[in-house]
């Protein structure tokens, strides 16, 4: 394995790639085909110095499922990470604990709330599994580890719905995803959102790369339709200036900082109406027959084709 691995957005890529002569869409489509080799990118070069202090440790994924009533091999997914940074260096204030209240202990107390629903409903025909993995905060790696040793089989998960930070504020006219992924299960979110006037806003800040950051990741990469819900900025009570506001405020002073801690004038209201809207999804999807599946354009299209016979 490379000791150091990333991502570069796009746009980067598709000039890296023309400055050392090669197509970056040709060889897109070309690394699909189990026949593809390494192509060097000649006279481009990349260097990196850095100091790791490497420790081993051992964190666990913990996961509850809800058998399906008629098809019980057939897997809809809620995640969240129920991990974060932990204890650190102590901040002005002399706090050294990292308490990662929106993110994401958010995440995770929602998905519990969300299989107290399940539980208390009818069983739906599909399985539901109710995931909190761990260690996304050191990349991704309980997710990954889950995507890599699934305990059912991903050729017939429907779906992932992804919970990385729920927002503890009021509710918003909007929400989005990370990323500016295509699928169909961004279609039957919209169209669930609806029911509570709540429209799509695409991803404000795509330059960050939310899409490869969060725990949706690993599944989408296999091709599982896979998004991280995202409320949105258009506030009821402020409009956009005021969720903008909240935004920025909590990236500069909270966002994997000590002070990422439960608030006094949180109300709760727009993350439990958001539940309302990702338990009706989920619902919708326990209890049909459709396979959602990427956009014809998407890359992760094909890994979800190879795996259609799972599903026939």
């Amino acid at each position: 394995h490379p000791l150091l691995e990333g991502w570069i957005q796009r746009d980067l890529a598709v000039e890296l790639f023309k400055r050392a002569g090669q197509d970056f869409e040709a060889l897109k489509q070309q690394a699909q085909r189990r026949d593809f080799k390494p192509v060097e990118l000649k006279g481009e070069t990349f260097s990196a110095r850095y100091a790791v202090k490497t420790e081993v440790i051992t964190s666990h994924n913990v996961a509850a499922r809800l058998e399906g009533s008629t098809h019980p091999d057939e897997t809809v997914v809620y995640s969240a990470h129920w991990d974060h940074i932990g204890v650190g260096k102590p901040d002005a204030n002399g706090d050294t604990i990292f308490n990662g209240a929106l993110d994401n202990a958010s995440g995770t107390a929602s998905l519990v709330e969300l299989a107290r629903g399940f539980a208390k409903g009818k069983r739906p025909e599909r399985s539901v599994l109710f995931l909190a993995v761990t260690a996304e905060e050191k990349g991704l790696l309980g997710s990954e580890y889950y995507a890599s040793h699934p305990l059912y089989p991903l050729g017939k998960t429907v779906a992932v719905i992804n919970m990385d930070g729920m927002a503890p504020f009021g509710p918003s006219r909007d929400f989005g995803i990370y990323g500016s992924a295509r699928l169909e299960l961004l279609d039957q979110l919209k169209e669930v959102a609806k029911g509570w006037d709540i429209r799509y806003t695409p991803d404000p800040k795509p330059e960050a790369g939310l899409f490869f950051r969060s725990d949706h990741f690993p599944f989408a990469k296999r091709g599982v339709p896979a998004v991280s819900y995202s409320a949105g900025q258009d506030w009821v009570n402020g409009g956009v200036a005021a969720g903008k506001a909240a935004s920025d405020d909590y990236t500069a002073k909270r966002y994997h900082q000590q002070g990422d801690e439960w608030q006094a004038d949180w109300t709760f209201a727009g993350a439990s109406r958001d539940l309302e809207v990702l338990y009706t999804l989920g619902n919708q999807l326990a209890n049909s027959r459709a396979w959602p599946n990427w956009s014809e354009d998407s890359q992760f299209r094909a890994p979800r084709e190879a795996s259609a016979a799972e599903r026939r």
